[in-house]
Parts: C-alpha cells; sequence; structure tokens
C-alpha cells in the first residue's frame, strides 16, 4: 500500500499563489497516475489534477490555467502549483496514487 504525505498548505490572499507537495512511498512510483483532489465544506470532492507516469496531465476547467500538476519521479514526489488563486478555491486538497490511496490533505484557505 502506497503511503502519501501531503504538505504546502496554507492561508494566502485572493490572487496568490501556493505549492502543494506530495510525497509518495514504494518504488512502483513512476507507474502511478497522480492526482490532486480538493473538498470544500458542504461540497462533494472533486478531482483537480492528474498526470500519468509519462506526464500527460487533465485538469479540471475551473481550475485550467491557473494551476499546474507535475511530477519528479526520482524523489517520488508530485506537486500542485496553484497561481492567482480565488476564494472558491478554498478546501482541503487530497493528493491520490490510481485513485485508490490517499493522502491525509492539506488546508488551503484563500481569504483577504
Amino acid at each position: 500500500q502506497v503511503q502519501l504525505v501531503e504538505s504546502g498548505g496554507g492561508l494566502v490572499q485572493p490572487g496568490g499563489s501556493l505549492r502543494l507537495s506530495c510525497a509518495a512511498s514504494g518504488s512502483l512510483f513512476r507507474l502511478y497516475v497522480m492526482g490532486w483532489h480538493r473538498q470544500a465544506p458542504g461540497k462533494q470532492r472533486e478531482l483537480v489534477a492528474q498526470i500519468t507516469g509519462a506526464g500527460t496531465t487533465n485538469y479540471a476547467g475551473s481550475v485550467k490555467g491557473r494551476f499546474t500538476i507535475s511530477r519528479d519521479n526520482a524523489k517520488n514526489t508530485v506537486y500542485l502549483q496553484m497561481n492567482s488563486l480565488r476564494p472558491e478555491d478554498t478546501a482541503v486538497y487530497y493528493c491520490t496514487a490510481q485513485g485508490a490511496a490517499w493522502g491525509q490533505g492539506t488546508q488551503v484557505t484563500v481569504s483577504s
């Protein structure tokens, strides 16, 4: 079972930036489809971005052009660079591996 540990959340003003990181255990990281999901209070969890082992990416329409997912297979780490943040981006962000393993989540709050 792969273990995932997120970091990098926090409080940021609207228009600001944050970078989330997710460190994964195990030797098969390079094969995994990695993703970031988020869940805002009172809302369903939603997919934010995904990246395949080869680097193909996919984004939710609400974050396209503002967020960038990337990975470093040598470090077993996936990143989510979030720019031009909006209050509606406030949520707990979760890292996923193959849609099956989940991290503990990291809070992102966008507020002035």
